[in-house]
């Protein structure tokens, strides 16, 4: 883990590839659960929170084989454990994917609260809504949800917020309901169509994936199958960001553009180029940024994940820009580190003016959760002098070998363990 160092002001050039989507992978492995079967998961990025997710499926009887970093082979056959207590799920967020996998299969679960990233109160009622709209009693004890049923029922759930863990945990515990579960306001991310492809691959019966109403109608058995997860968008658009930062020229491959609308448009208003392809995007700068004002939202809205990489880049930005957080209530608490570079920042509630500035200079940083420790690389590479970044666990559980991609682009950067 350690430390890396950067030193920064240069202008990043190349092609670097997208490895495949966290946010789809952490979902899709714990569905594997679902098929009872062997499954056959490629494209997976080789990243921290994959590898907590793997230990947790051997902890509960799955017979588990990487192929290689990116391919891994999942028997779930085995599996009759519907306990996830494993130590390795308090440190991820989408712990939570195995309650809903293992209640749908065995409708009964019990799986340790969700960790991960601490950027504000992110409470799991939607999720425990859903299981006892389907017909189970849940509770919370010392730090382990538990949900059991004798029978799980479709149901009518509407989600008072479009959140993306609720609609796919409901997804994966109403795959074998009985009768049909519409759900309302889903979330409509790419990693929410993903996982609800999985399950379609191993014989689930899921329509609407991408749209606000999803409806699942439950099927008595599921297989296991093949399939490729998507490209991350989120790691797309950090080296999208780091292209522009630096004024350099990079292409991110293996991607789907569609995913990256929202950053695109935001990229031409401050004045960067773009050129697109079937399965690319090239960024570049040939003169100054300017600023912009943003508001992260749900898709196909900007994505909260890359709020914290585009304030780096707004920092140097001519003028004033205003950026308002409207998913996570407590998102900017990495602004004091950002400051330390030399940033112009006022936060005041979810929003963040941000006054640009070309003088930025290295300093001595930490990672407080994953996307602004990212965020800390950018904008280092931006800054004279040399930046030091600690707590790189954040960023590894979400960036696979991010400071080869970056040297490969022409980054001084190095890792010290």
């Amino acid at each position: 883990m350690g430390q890396l160092i950067v030193c920064g002001q240069k202008p990043l050039f190349g092609d670097v590839n997208i490895n495949g989507a966290k946010n789809a992978a952490v979902a899709i492995i714990p569905a594997a659960v679902c098929a009872g079967g062997l499954c056959r998961i490629e494209n997976l990025p080789h990243i921290e929170d994959v590898v907590c997710l793997v230990e947790a499926m051997e902890h509960i009887g799955a017979d588990v084989r990487f192929i290689d970093d990116h391919t891994l082979e999942l028997d779930t056959s085995a599996v009759a454990e519907h306990r996830a207590l494993h130590d390795s799920l308090k440190k991820i967020r989408a712990s939570y994917y195995l309650a809903g996998a293992l209640l749908g299969r065995f409708k009964k679960a019990e799986v340790h609260l969700p960790g991960g990233c601490n950027f504000g109160s992110r409470p799991i009622d939607l999720h425990v809504k859903g299981f006892e709209m389907l017909g189970a009693e849940v509770s919370i004890e010392h730090g382990v949800i538990k949900a059991s049923a004798d029978r799980l029922t479709g149901a009518r759930i509407y989600l008072d917020t479009a959140s993306v863990g609720a609609t796919i945990n409901i997804m994966l515990a109403a795959v074998y309901a009985e009768g049909e579960t519409i759900i309302e306001n889903a979330a409509k991310e790419p990693h929410v169509v993903d996982t609800a492809g999985f399950l379609n691959t191993m014989g689930a019966n899921i329509k609407g994936a991408g749209t606000d109403v999803i409806r699942v109608r439950g099927v008595q058995r599921m297989r296991g199958a093949e399939y490729t997860i998507i490209p991350d968008q989120i790691e797309a658009g950090t080296y999208m960001i780091a292209g522009a930062i630096t004024g350099g020229r990079v292409t991110v491959r293996n991607i789907i553009p569609k995913h990256m609308e929202s950053l695109v448009a935001k990229l031409k208003e401050m004045r960067c180029a773009i050129d697109e392809g079937d399965d690319f995007i090239t960024v570049s700068r040939g003169e100054p940024l300017i600023g912009a004002n943003i508001k992260t939202t749900t898709y196909p809205g900007f994505p909260t994940d890359l709020q914290p990489q585009t304030t780096a880049l707004l920092s140097i930005a001519e003028g004033d820009s205003i950026l308002t957080e409207d998913v996570w209530e407590n998102r900017f608490q990495y602004i004091d580190e950002i400051r330390k570079f030399g940033a112009d920042i006022t936060v005041k509630g979810r929003v963040a003016v941000i006054r640009g500035r070309q003088d930025l200079t290295g300093a001595q940083v930490a990672a407080t959760d994953l996307r602004a420790g990212v965020a800390m690389v950018i904008a280092g590479l931006a800054a004279k002098g040399e930046t030091v970044i600690d707590e790189v666990k954040y960023i590894d559980r979400g960036y696979e070998n991010i400071e080869q991609k970056l040297a490969a682009l022409g980054a001084d950067i190095r890792r010290l363990d």
